[in-house]
This record gives structure tokens, C-alpha cells and sequence, in this order.
């Protein structure tokens, strides 16, 4: 395609997969788009691992890597210790959280022992800069930063390397923060999206972004938020993007790694089974509806912390769900929950992911020929 974000990022088909399986980056990339893989929650260890794995698997084709360094947290600078960060953490939300539990039949006396105090996944500066050394030591073409503009080492390191830095989105007045800060590729992320989303849907979004960064023509628009078809992504460049960011899709895959749990309550999820809650993270992020959604949503329950502190309280709590529902327990499915977009809806069954890079190849040309024929005489 003559997109120019296929020829920025050496692809075939503008079509990026957000995807923490690395099984799932290589083939999207092997099939014409581009993987990238999330690597939240990996430290530089396993992180290496990973990429290494997929330099070993790819077949040489192009993927990049997502981080989140968030521009605003507690304890964004480290200064504080492991369990300094865990006693910032009140006794009051993890008696919530453990009280959601113990009404689903759930022992909760052994949740929040061995608790780690990282960021959860959310990166603060130094760990950041150790995590970034590790994926400029590999043939990424693409790295990504999600809340917020890239740290300016980031963007540096882009630079020096000739890689494309892109950042997520979610108003048109962060969308010209980033373009003005030296971003390369925007990712317009309505708030149909899963994971982090703002107010604002991918219809509007996507073209009130594209004509606010009209006068900076090096940077890219990529459209994400409920995209799952080719269609949509049809009607995503229609408007001004050069392709599609999407995440949700890839979680129903054969090759994922997402609970055999999650992914059933996935594809039986109509779309408005989806809920924006600050419950998981601590900021909005968007996830299948569940008794632990609705809990936080309760007069009586607890505001959530700030990130990355609301991680302590939800991530402990949720892994023991996930672990208990994959043995059966019935309490426990029900509160299984994850992060998933508004087109849920439109995932019925479990593709490999390369069918899913065909089918969205060609549902695009079919609605590019309808469109066609609407003004072919």
C-alpha cells in the first residue's frame, strides 16, 4: 500500500497489533503488519529474553516496542524504596478490594503477602533509561510511549537510532503536545479503546487530530479504539489516518496468552459489556464489566488511588482470580476481568493471527470497492 506509514515503518499493511505475546508480534509482522510488543511489566531480564525470542523467530521483518512511562505518578523519579511504595497504599482499599473477594467465596488472607513495590508495570525515570537501553540493543523499527509525551532520552535515542518514537493519545490538545515535542507517529485512541482511553470517540477524534497536526507533515496518525475490522479501518483513513493501532483483536488469538479464562468472557461480551474505570490502574482504562468493576463503582467504595498505587490493590487481588478461575472456581470467573475495547462485540471466534491480518486485508478491499462504487459512474 502507499500509505506513508507503511513506508516509514517498512511494512506491507498499515495495520500495528498491541500484543504482550511475542508469539502473536511475529506473526502479524510476518504477515504484512507490524507487531509490537507490550513490554509493561517486564524488567530488562525477561525483557531480553523476549526480544530476543522474536529477533530469533521474525524472519527479519520489522516490529517495535510499547512502553509506559507516564509523564505524571507517585514516585515518578524512584526515590522511594520497594516498601516505602507499599506503605503509601492505605489498609482501607485493600480491605475493599479483599472484601470484594471474600463475597465471591475467596480466601483473601494470602493476597497481599510478597507483594512487590514496582510501578506495575508503569515505568518511572531510571527504570525507564534500563529498560530502553535493552530494546535499542535490538533491530526494533518502532518504539512507543503510552500517558503521556516520550521522555526526551526517548526521543533522543530515536533519533540516534534512526527508529520512529510514537505516543497514544486521547485529545486533540495532547495529540499538537506530542507533534510539537518531536513525536513521529500519533496514535488517536478513541474512547472505544481498551486499556487507557479518554472521553472523546475515534469518529471525532481521528479527524480532529489529523486536521490539528496538518501543519506538521513528518508526523504520522495512526487510528486506534474498537478497531477489530477492516472496515473500520477503511473508515479510520477516510478520515485522515494512515492506518490502524489495535490491541483488543489479538487477545482471542490462538497464539495469545490470555487466561483460556478471559478469553471465553471475551468472545461472549457484546460491546457494551466493556467499562471505564479508574478501579485496575488508577487512571481511566477500559476492560470487560464485572462484580469487581461494579464494586469500585459503588457510593461506599473507596476513590482509587493514583498510578501506579492502585496497581498494588487491584493486580495481587485480580492474579489470584485469574489463578482460581482457571481451576474452576465459580466465584472466581465471575470476577475475571481484563482489559478489552468496545469492539469486543465484533470478536466471535478464536482466529490465528495471521487469519486475523488477512481477514482485515480483505474486508479493507472490500470496503474500499464499496465505497468506490458509491461515486464510480
Amino acid at each position: 500500500m502507499k500509505s506513508p506509514i507503511c513506508e516509514l515503518l517498512g511494512i506491507e499493511f498499515p495495520l500495528i497489533a498491541f500484543t504482550h505475546c511475542r508469539d502473536v508480534v511475529c506473526e502479524v509482522s510476518k504477515a504484512g503488519g507490524m507487531g509490537v510488543l507490550g513490554a509493561a511489566g517486564f524488567g530488562p531480564e525477561q525483557l531480553e529474553i523476549e526480544l530476543k525470542w522474536i529477533d530469533e523467530h521474525i524472519d527479519g521483518k520489522p516490529y517495535g516496542v510499547d512502553l509506559i512511562v507516564p509523564t505524571t505518578m507517585a514516585n515518578q523519579d524512584e526515590s522511594a524504596s520497594p516498601e516505602e511504595v507499599r506503605a503509601m497504599v492505605p489498609d482501607e482499599h485493600k480491605n475493599f478490594a479483599a472484601g470484594i473477594l471474600a463475597r465471591h467465596n475467596i480466601d483473601t488472607q494470602d493476597i497481599y503477602e510478597n507483594v512487590g513495590g514496582g510501578g506495575g508495570g508503569f515505568l518511572g525515570e531510571n527504570r525507564a533509561a534500563n529498560i530502553l537501553d535493552v530494546v535499542f540493543a535490538h533491530p526494533i523499527k518502532l518504539v512507543a510511549n503510552a500517558l503521556g509525551v516520550p521522555p526526551r532520552y526517548m526521543l533522543e535515542l530515536g533519533k540516534k537510532h534512526g527508529v520512529p518514537v510514537a505516543a497514544l493519545v486521547g485529545a486533540k490538545h495532547h495529540a499538537v503536545k506530542q507533534a510539537e515535542a518531536g513525536v513521529d507517529i500519533l496514535v488517536v485512541a478513541g474512547t472505544e479503546a481498551g486499556g487507557h482511553c479518554g472521553e472523546v470517540s475515534t469518529m471525532v477524534l481521528v479527524p480532529e487530530v489529523a486536521d490539528a497536526v496538518k501543519k506538521y507533515p513528518n508526523v504520522s496518525v495512526l487510528a486506534a479504539g474498537g478497531i477489530v475490522t477492516g472496515r473500520q479501518m477503511a473508515a479510520a483513513m477516510a478520515m485522515g489516518a494512515h492506518g490502524v493501532w489495535t490491541g483488543s483483536v489479538w487477545l482471542t488469538t490462538t497464539e495469545s496468552e490470555t487466561s483460556p479464562v478471559i478469553k471465553e468472557k471475551l468472545l461472549s461480551a457484546a460491546s457494551n459489556q466493556t467499562v471505564r474505570s479508574k478501579s485496575r490502574t488508577g487512571k481511566y482504562s477500559r476492560q470487560v464489566r464485572s462484580p469487581w468493576t461494579d464494586a469500585w463503582e459503588l457510593e461506599d467504595s473507596p476513590e482509587p488511588l493514583p498510578m501506579p498505587l492502585q496497581s498494588l490493590v487491584s493486580e495481587p487481588a485480580l492474579g489470584k482470580v485469574i489463578r482460581l478461575a482457571e481451576g474452576g472456581h465459580q466465584g472466581a470467573k465471575q470476577l475475571a476481568t481484563y482489559w478489552v475495547g468496545q469492539g469486543v462485540g465484533l470478536m466471535n471466534e478464536s482466529l490465528s493471527s495471521k487469519q486475523v491480518v488477512y481477514e482485515f486485508m480483505e474486508d479493507f478491499l472490500d470496503a474500499t470497492e464499496r465505497l468506490k462504487s458509491f461515486v464510480d459512474e
